[in-house]
């Protein structure tokens, strides 16, 4: 049983919501820091481990520096994620950058930062190299296809656009070691919130018999392997979190037996976990405007979708905390619901809860990874402020609301003519 706790009291957040107004993100920096932690340490046996933090899971300034601080990289997908990036101090191999459709000017702000470029598709060659000439060090994106199944969220491997196919892959090494390349990667990304820990062992080894096959016909040493991402968060609260530990355990037997008698130790393993490291720890906070009854109960939010999107996209579930009633019975049906003009605008669906009234304070749980950084201004809604909630129990705000002037920004009302 996953049981799901706020890490602060009524009477705290009551405090908090007078400062800041609702809605609002907080994080929780200890347990972030404490979650950074567990995950070094059960892969603290990986040859030159490192978590890549996939940036576009909580893109904060506040939330990368304490990462960094951490041990962990950067995994970037933007030209404004490798700015970001930068800007929180990590440069050079402590960035890789994965992107899609790659523009010559992400690859470029890619080399001038040293990141480790990690190619998408074998046509990319030719644009890196247009661009940046060749490196000394290139990764490629493995796509199985048929090879494995994938999940709800990221799909079958062999209908995703990412990745170079099992038909390219040899041919795309092979193609860049004629070009002058000395250094190798090997990354693969397969899952997306997965929980089976198994799926992780079996990634490890189909990426070992690549590494293998790769120095077997090519005469190519990978010098490391990205397992991606995708270990999920246990978002319900029957579901358990993924065993660290455990896939610890599965990817070193794997490695002992195809990597070590090989003569191909030391490969170095990484990750590029996002959701895992931040999801747990961040909570979107609402106060409730409305509750009323038609053919439904509803209850309405002063967030929306455009705070939140995971329910409405992916139909996904997030836990509800009714602050101050967390002990009373969960006897009353409800829909859960923001005011988009849109119906799919909702947290929560027949979801048994406490009796709400106007007014209560709800926490919506495990928000802390594509959360906030999916939010949008469908109907002029404004994105809420970041806070932190910091080990001495103080807040920080970390990133302010939006205000009317924000969202006017880019707009022009001077005049309706076109230069030519």
């Amino acid at each position: 049983m996953n049981e799901k706790h706020v890490p602060f009291k009524l009477s705290a957040l009551k405090e908090i919501v007078e400062k800041y107004p609702t809605p609002f993100y907080i994080y929780d920096e200890q347990a972030i820091r404490d979650q950074a932690r567990l995950m070094q340490k059960a892969f603290a046996w990986m040859p030159g481990f490192k978590n890549y933090f996939a940036v576009k899971a909580c893109p904060n300034p506040e939330i990368m520096k304490i990462l960094k601080d951490e041990g962990f990289g950067a995994d970037c997908s933007s030209l404004p994620e490798l700015l970001l990036s930068e800007k929180v101090g990590i440069t050079g191999e402590d960035i890789m950058f994965t992107s899609n459709d790659t523009p010559p000017e992400e690859f470029q702000q890619a080399h001038r930062l040293g990141a480790v470029i990690n190619l998408d598709d074998i046509e990319h060659i030719d644009t890196l190299e247009q661009s940046v000439g060749i490196p000394e060090l290139v990764c490629f994106r493995y796509n199985p296809g048929e090879g494995r199944t994938g999940n709800v969220i990221i799909g079958e491997p062999k209908e995703a656009k990412y990745g170079v196919t099992r038909d390219q892959i040899i041919q795309a090494y092979r193609t860049m070691k004629q070009k002058g390349v000395k250094r190798f990667g090997l990354h693969t990304m397969v899952a997306s919130n997965e929980l089976q820990g198994s799926y992780f062992v079996e990634t490890a080894r189909m990426l070992f018999e690549l590494v293998v096959e790769l120095k077997r016909t090519e005469d190519i040493r990978i010098e490391f392997i990205n397992m991606g991402g995708g270990i999920g968060i246990p978002y319900q609260p029957d579901q358990d979190p993924v065993d660290l530990f455990g896939v610890s355990n599965g990817v070193k037997a794997l490695y002992d037996q195809i990597i070590v008698p090989e003569g191909l130790d030391p490969l170095r393993i990484v990750f590029e976990c996002g959701r895992m490291v931040t999801g747990p720890y961040g909570y979107l906070v609402s106060q409730v405007r409305h509750v009323t009854e038609k053919y439904k109960r509803y209850v309405g939010l002063d967030a929306t979708m455009a705070n939140l999107m995971r329910p409405a996209l992916y139909g996904a579930y997030h836990h509800i905390t009714v602050m101050g009633k967390e002990d009373a019975p969960h006897d009353e049906l409800y829909d859960v619901t923001g005011s988009l003009c849109e119906n799919n605008d909702k947290f929560a669906i027949d979801r048994k809860l406490p009796e709400i009234h106007r007014g209560d304070l709800l926490v919506i749980h495990d928000a802390g990874a594509h959360g906030y950084s999916m939010g949008f201004n469908y109907n002029g809604k404004l994105k809420s402020a970041e806070l932190l909630l910091k080990k001495d129990s103080t807040v920080q705000l970390i990133r302010r609301a939006e205000t009317i002037d924000d969202y006017f920004a880019t707009l022009r009302f001077e005049g309706s003519g076109v230069e030519v």
